[in-house]
């Protein structure tokens, strides 16, 4: 049976820094648990990607979304979304309205490093005002005109920032160049929800820091404190929350932007996408090295990697020095020959091709020196005599029996002389 045609469609914007838990709070939470607000509510999904300075063009969420989800994901990465994107969401927006029967509200998730403004002018501006703006960027028209604009087929109904309580308040204070906005203050100040997520990483004294921070640049702006982005879908979905008139008040010449804006230039993506299998010792020392002593320009970093010896797939996320990574139970459906690692950092002043290079230096590409069967002997704080028994076990170049009455096993993580060798003749 189909659905009662709305008026408009409302729309959420679901906004914040990179690794404030926004995906979680859209994938896990809202695909975990009904998004219904009246019993029957279908949520169509748009994520938009970010692709900055070109480099960002490898998507990592669309992998690890359950393939059970019955809600739609349609991603759109086709650079930022405050400059080039805002066409191609046009465009998504009006195709999805042919099918309008099939869902009753539409949840926007933009990029980390996205000033909300863009997006929300889209509700606002006419097809005019639009077409000039996207000839001014792209020198182009970027989108088919239709009969209809967006404003009349759909309603903005509320923008949602998730903030990290870990880091947001360094990020607020960032001192950037002249010229280039602050994407975390532009985010805060365009919220009608904001989610204090992570409070479970810091203190009372910090949570109520933040908050007077966040007061201080949106007054009006509802402060719900959160964990693992749990809050309930009533508080955030058709709650009719966005006021035009708030956001004139702080910026009058909303509805006349050019979109003429600066991005900071020392930020910048790098992304690899690579066959291979990975030595998960050497993975693990250079991944903590690199969170050492480069943390703090790290933003945001996520990848899904093959370990060699191991069927499921090595799933990894982190911001700054906040660093999680298991081997998930998603299992690879392809011969280990052909698994693909793929990895995005965000950061600040990265070295593009030295994390490339390092990554590489982790793949497995060398015949183990040793088979099954090989007496070998085993560095288990002295060496000792053993035999090996596996190759390539649970991630690892080698499972190595002790000859000693127990018959102890033991792991040998990397084929090198320092954790195992040819037994003396």
């Amino acid at each position: 049976m189909k659905r009662k045609m709305p008026t408009k469609i409302p729309v959420t914007i679901l906004t914040g820094f990179l690794g404030s838990g926004m995906k979680f709070a859209v994938i896990e939470n809202e695909f975990g648990e009904s998004l219904t607000t009246s019993g029957s509510d279908v949520i169509q999904i748009l994520m938009t990607h970010f692709a900055y300075h070109s480099s960002g063009e490898i998507g990592v969420d669309e992998k690890i979304i359950p393939e059970s989800v019955d809600e739609e994901v349609i991603e759109v990465m086709n650079g930022c979304i405050c400059c080039t994107v805002r066409g191609d969401l046009v465009e998504a927006l009006k195709r999805l309205y042919k099918r309008v029967d099939k869902f009753d509200g539409v949840i926007i998730e933009t990029t980390g490093l996205a000033d909300p403004a863009p997006v929300v002018q889209t509700f606002f501006v006419d097809e005019s005002e639009f077409e000039r703006f996207a000839f001014n960027i792209l020198k182009v028209l970027i989108f088919v005109k239709t009969t209809a604009a967006v404003s009349e087929q759909y309603s903005l109904d509320c923008v949602i920032t998730v903030v990290d309580a870990k880091v947001i308040l360094d990020r607020l204070a960032d001192v950037k160049p002249e010229g280039v906005e602050n994407e975390a203050v532009e985010q805060v100040a365009f919220a009608d929800r904001v989610l204090l997520n992570k409070t479970d990483l810091v203190n009372e004294e910090t949570l109520v820091k933040i908050e007077g921070k966040v007061k201080s640049l949106n007054p009006a702006a509802t402060i719900i404190r959160c964990s693992y982005s749990k809050v309930s879908p009533k508080d955030l979905l058709n709650i009719q929350a966005f006021d035009l008139k708030r956001v004139l008040e702080f910026e009058p010449d909303f509805l006349e932007d050019d979109g003429d804006h600066q991005h900071d230039s020392t930020v910048s993506s790098v992304s690899c996408k690579i066959k291979g299998n990975v030595n998960q010792m050497m993975l693990s020392r250079w991944i903590g090295r690199l969170i050492q002593e480069d943390g703090a320009n790290l933003y945001r970093y996520k990848g899904i990697l093959a370990i060699k010896g191991v069927d499921e797939k090595f799933i990894f996320q982190g911001v700054g020095m906040i660093f999680n990574g298991n081997i998930s139970e998603m299992k690879w459906g392809v011969p280990e020959s052909e698994r693909e690692n793929v990895f995005v950092f965000i950061g600040k002043n990265l070295d593009h091709e030295w994390l490339k290079s390092c990554f590489k230096a982790c793949l497995v590409t060398n015949e183990l020196r040793f088979n099954v069967g090989d007496k070998v002997q085993a560095n288990v704080g002295e060496f000792q005599d053993g035999t090996v028994i596996k190759t390539w076990d649970d991630g690892n170049a080698y499972r190595i029996e002790l000859d000693d009455e127990d018959k102890t096993n033991v792991y040998a993580p990397i084929d090198v002389d320092t954790y195992v060798r040819a037994r003396s003749s």
